[in-house]
């Protein structure tokens, strides 16, 4: 099993939006490396639900990767944001996974925290000017993770 962490600005789809809906397409996603890690993930790897461009910036839950390999539906759709005029039905540019909330985190673990228990190359999210929206992250900094959001 893998772990990762998603980026998600909260006003347009937060953890409490996965916790209701249950499972979702993470879709939108226009870069070719995050498409590539999406690409490498697994049925079963765990995901951290990042909360972005807000206030309090942080890991606000998790979730799980439960199908891969799905074509984004929007870059078919030209009333998307994500449309992708160049994409074909017949050949896809863009694939992303479908996950399944896991759980909220009592506390959204906040850039701060993070800082302090992690450098940046542990934590990409914490590299000045990446904007990645999708992202590996190491089991030894998950397991850490995952200790702090029950503490």
């Amino acid at each position: 099993m893998a772990y990762w962490l998603l980026k998600s600005e909260p006003d347009v789809y937060g953890i409490r939006d996965l916790e209701q809906q249950k499972t979702t397409v993470w879709d939108g996603v226009r870069n070719y490396q995050a498409r590539n890690f999406l690409r490498a993930m697994q049925v079963g790897d765990l995901a951290f639900f990042y909360h972005s461009s807000t206030a309090f910036p942080g890991i606000a839950g998790l979730c799980r990767v439960i199908e891969t390999e799905v074509v984004d539906p929007t870059q078919f759709d030209p009333r998307s944001d994500y449309f992708d005029p160049q994409s074909r039905p017949d050949a896809p540019r863009w694939w992303t996974v479908r996950v399944q909330f896991v759980q909220a985190f009592a506390n959204v673990l906040g850039l701060e925290v993070l800082r302090q228990h992690f450098s940046p190359d542990e934590l990409w999210t914490l590299r000045r000017g990446n904007r990645l929206s999708v992202m590996p992250v190491k089991e030894a900094v998950a397991r850490k993770i995952l200790e702090l959001a029950q503490a």
